[in-house]
């Protein structure tokens, strides 16, 4: 039995019901599906076969700036509109709902860390995703984050659940940060941010299920609880996964029901954090850990091997070790090259998805 058989969820994009129905079966069977940042198609098949071959669900995002890349860096991406990123996120998602089935596994398709200067991004999206809900009954994308952690925790919580009355609609899911992760990540540097900062408080969990439960189900919180951005030295960041348990009772003690996790947690800023942790932090409701940094560097290794092996065959089209009228084509052939990348960014996504419980879970 598993995600496939219980749930009875196709392959391929996700959206409304059947995301709150993997999402709670995550919780309920205590495992978390990585979140992975993607940037091209080559990262998109990288994580779609790590995920089959794990036998796994698989949420693939696209960051504002990544979303600019995939659409092209010659584009042009002004401040007011974010036509890049508009463009390269739609791109992307056409691409990844394609595609998505052939891999056999659940996708859910998301968008990351839209901060207050970048709502147009979302805006320019959500308008995407109206029309196209219009023309199908589905929205393009299954889920979308709003990160208005840096500004007063009122705004932050206000804006959200007016984007979330926006999505509802459609049963679009809506991620929101409260508290701040830490670190730089892809344009967001919160590296100065008071410490403090980095720790969400119950009441705050509290006052935000008040006021989206209403509006609609199909919400998730990225609560601080020391999380930091980017890579680090183990020891030199300090996570308190436990808060989470401690926020779950907060709320579950407010409604005064049966349900003793009663709120969907994101786990961001996960590069380089423990086995345990991740384990502790999904057993308090973590459905989601998101995992950019350490996929970059994955994916990196690949071509660098690749090309520190082959490197006499790199410098020039014809002449190699083996005769100077012997041709290269087949060495610098990007399809073998950055094949070389996706394998070992593959590797790294079945790590992650073994490290949180996911792996055969379909």
């Amino acid at each position: 039995m598993g995600v496939f058989d219980d749930l009875k969820l196709p392959a391929g994009v996700l959206y409304g019901d059947d995301v709150l129905k993997l999402f709670t079966y995550a919780r309920e069977k205590q495992f978390a599906i990585p979140a992975c940042n993607v940037t091209s198609s080559s990262t998109v098949v990288a994580a779609l076969e790590a995920a089959k071959d794990a036998k796994a669900p698989i949420i693939l995002q696209t960051s504002q700036g990544g979303a600019a890349y995939f659409a092209g860096k010659g584009v042009k991406n002004s401040a007011e509109k974010q036509e890049a990123s508009v463009a390269g996120a739609i791109a992307a998602a056409h691409y990844i709902r394609s595609i998505a089935p052939i891999y056999g596994v659940p996708v859910v398709l998301h968008t990351d860390h839209c901060a207050k200067k970048l709502l147009p991004w979302l805006d320019g999206m959500l308008d995407a995703d109206e029309a196209f809900f219009k023309q199908t009954g589905t929205p393009l994308f299954s889920s979308h984050m709003i990160d208005l952690s840096q500004e007063p925790v009122q705004e932050n919580i206000e804006t959200s659940a007016k984007y979330l009355a926006r999505a509802a609609p459609m049963k679009q899911w809506l991620e929101m940060e409260i508290g701040i992760t830490g670190g730089e990540e892809d344009g967001v540097d919160n590296s100065e941010v008071d410490n403090a900062s980095l720790y969400t408080q119950p009441e705050d969990i509290w006052t935000i299920y008040q006021k989206f439960s209403p509006i609609s189900p199909y919400f998730s919180i990225a609560a601080g609880f020391g999380n930091v951005h980017g890579v680090y030295a183990p020891g030199n960041v300090k996570l308190h996964p436990e808060l989470l348990g401690k926020h779950q009772k907060f709320v579950a003690e407010k409604l005064g029901g049966d349900d003793k996790k009663p709120v969907f947690f994101v786990f961001h800023g996960g590069s380089g954090s423990s086995k345990e942790e991740y384990r502790e932090a999904i057993s308090h409701g973590v459905v989601k850990v998101n995992v950019d940094t350490d996929l970059q560097w994955s994916y990196l290794t690949g071509i660098r091997d690749y090309v520190t092996k082959n490197i006499d065959y790199l410098k020039t089209q014809v002449g190699n070790p083996e005769g100077e009228n012997k041709p290269n084509k087949k060495k610098y052939d990007p399809r073998v090259w950055v094949r070389e990348g996706e394998k070992t960014m593959k590797t790294r996504v079945e790590e992650s998805l073994r490290d949180f419980n996911a792996a055969g879970s379909l």
